[in-house]
């Protein structure tokens, strides 16, 4: 008897809840409408804004893979005598390649600087203005890219490496001796360390540093034997012992 009156209890509530809310609804109908009209320009106004996103992403992705076939496109000098070029552009020389492709990167990262194409469009014009020689404003850019650590690691790893290579190529070999060294023991460092051990020790010989380069490459043996680069760093560290006279 009691189940059966506690039954009936929450029946006669439910029905008046619905009564409640039906009298509510019909009283108050102007509310109910605006709150709908509300409710709807929100879900449109939050579709439209993720549309135009995913439309803003895929404009970037095909500009920056735009610029990249250019950085990479062939150079007609450099060609084998009688090879067919791929399909795509062939420049007549490397520099008119890389100043292409460097203008198009900065379109690309001028016009989608928030976006993942956009940082890394800012990275590439970098290398490209590297191979053009324009190693000022080529280090500029890598040195703002490598300080954003915290916004995108792998970008910033990137732009690190290619600091280091830009001293080389400068001929500022103790300060890329310095940056290959800080990248090996940095932990924030996401790139493979057995290159930058590579050229941590190919550098140390260019500087005229055996000792030290012998060092290096055993280091890259020891703790990757595994590595593609593994064996040539053996071989140059075995040379290298024959070179270096004994101390004694």
């Amino acid at each position: 008897m009691k189940r059966e009156l506690k039954k009936q209890i929450k029946q006669d509530e439910l029905v008046s809840g619905f009564q409640q809310a039906s009298h509510w609804t019909t009283t108050h109908g102007s509310e109910v409408k605006v709150t709908a009209a509300v409710v709807a320009v929100v879900a449109l106004a939050a579709f439209g804004a993720t549309s135009y996103l995913g439309h803003r992403r895929s404009e970037a992705e095909r500009a920056f893979v735009k610029a990249l076939d250019t950085f990479h496109s062939p150079v007609s000098t450099e060609l084998p005598e009688g090879f067919e070029p791929p399909p795509g552009p062939v420049f007549a020389s490397a520099a008119e390649k890389h100043r292409k492709a460097a203008v198009e990167f900065d379109e690309v990262a001028r016009k989608y600087r928030s976006l993942d194409a956009g940082r890394r469009a800012r990275y590439y014009a970098a290398l490209s203005r590297m191979e053009l020689g324009e190693y000022d404003t080529a280090e500029k850019s890598l040195s703002e890219i490598a300080a954003e650590r915290d916004r995108d690691v792998l970008e910033a790893s990137l732009a690190r490496l290619a600091l280091a290579d830009l001293h080389r190529r400068r001929g500022q070999l103790d300060k890329a001796i310095e940056d290959y060294r800080r990248l090996i023991d940095d932990s924030s460092f996401v790139l493979p360390r057995d290159h930058v051990l590579l050229e941590l020790a190919s550098t140390l010989e260019a500087a005229k540093r055996p000792a030290e380069a012998g060092a290096a490459y055993r280091r890259l043996v020891e703790e990757f034997p595994g590595s593609v680069y593994a064996p040539e760093a053996r071989r140059r560290a075995d040379y290298l012992a024959g070179a270096v006279p004994a101390q004694g």
